[in-house]
């Protein structure tokens, strides 16, 4: 029996100090919060004086259908929309040659087919108290299919440019200014 240890010692050595060797520590950032969701929710949330809950609720319905979104859920008790709109998928991601995925071993990867793109807004009071001051946040998402009709992404949209412009039309269908928060 103590040959049989004597033996196994040297055999799991290497195994013990390449096991200390991999253990990794905590970088030193690890927990400093990340500046992307709170910049995500400046994007998305703009604040609404003198307008009331329902008004709003129905210029966001309007909103969405201005920019081609079909209205799937609209609930004014609770201060939901949910659009969604198909259409063409376009990314940067179909400027790549689908000859790449073979060449680094993977199956080739087909085009880009389209997209859904979801729209969830929510319209709720601030939590000032004040009457009439209503907090808007739209959230938008989008899940692209390829020719195989297989799920390629799913992914949020970041793109300032389209929350400026559903703000604007917002904006113009409650007669009322949005102000960033």
């Amino acid at each position: 029996m103590k040959r049989w240890i004597r033996g196994l010692a040297p055999a799991l050595s290497p195994l013990a100090l390449l096991a200390l060797g991999c253990a990794t520590s905590i970088p030193k950032n690890a927990l400093v919060l990340n500046r992307t969701p709170l910049e995500g929710r400046q994007l998305e949330t703009r604040r609404f004086v003198g307008v009331e809950e329902s008004k709003l609720v129905a210029g966001v319905a309007g909103a969405l259908q201005n920019m081609g979104y079909t209205v799937e859920q609209s609930d004014t008790t609770l201060g939901l929309v949910v659009g969604s709109k198909k259409r063409a998928a376009k990314s940067s991601r179909q400027n790549d040659p689908p000859i790449m995925g073979s060449l680094l071993g993977s199956r080739a990867n087909p085009a880009e087919k389209e997209q859904l793109v979801r729209a969830s807004v929510t319209v709720r009071p601030q939590p000032t108290g004040q009457p009439n001051h209503q907090l808007v946040r739209i959230t938008l998402q989008r899940v692209v299919w390829n020719v195989r009709n297989e799920v390629t992404a799913r992914e949020r949209i970041v793109d300032p440019q389209v929350y400026f412009d559903f703000f604007e039309k917002l904006s113009k269908a409650v007669s009322s200014e949005a102000q960033a928060i």
